[in-house]
């Protein structure tokens, strides 16, 4: 018995040393899966706010178009009301599925954000329903869009911890006709 009581410290030792082990071993792969999930769901987000931007984008590029026919626009490729339409109800459509999405995983700023943005986008569409034709009022419109892109922009980068990026604020050709 005296030669298990010698061994006895180093047992415990052992044991002690195996536990540690183990609890670090756990622990570990504990912090490793929190973080391969928290990656994951910003992979996530980061799509969601990228297609939600791509959908809104075209419905954007489409009024730029339309405004061009009325000669609200410089865009050098104008489209009629007639001819757009299709490619505007398809936008519109896209834009509901990448919005839900955005509902679903985007943060309380980037869909507040992301809503200033679809309003300006309306008001931009239902100006030119109205086949409106003032270039002035028409750079009003565009200039709130481009507000409102930004803020959204901004209000991803921010939830996903990137660094500042482009304002994507070029000038603007002047209309013909305008000053």
């Amino acid at each position: 018995m005296t030669v298990f009581l010698q061994q006895l410290p180093a047992l415990i030792g052992v044991v002690i040393g195996a536990l540690g082990s183990y609890l670090a071993v756990v622990r570990s792969d504990r912090a490793r899966f929190d973080r391969e999930t928290a990656a994951r769901w910003e992979e996530r987000r980061l799509a969601v706010y990228a297609d939600y931007a791509r959908a809104l984008k075209s419905s954007v590029t489409l009024t730029y178009r339309v405004a061009a026919h009325f000669g609200n626009d410089p865009h050098p490729h104008p489209l009629t009301p007639r001819e757009a339409a299709p490619a505007q109800a398809e936008a519109v459509v896209a834009r509901d599925p990448a919005g839900e999405a955005l509902l679903l995983l985007g943060s309380k700023d980037v869909v507040d954000r992301a809503r200033a943005w679809v309003v300006a986008v309306m008001d931009m569409e239902r100006f030119l329903r109205e086949e409106t034709r003032d270039p002035v009022a028409w750079r009003a419109l565009l200039e709130e869009q481009r507000t409102a892109r930004e803020g959204y922009y901004a209000a991803v980068r921010e939830d996903l911890a990137l660094p500042p990026g482009h304002g994507a604020r070029w000038p603007l050709p002047p209309v013909s006709g305008t000053p």
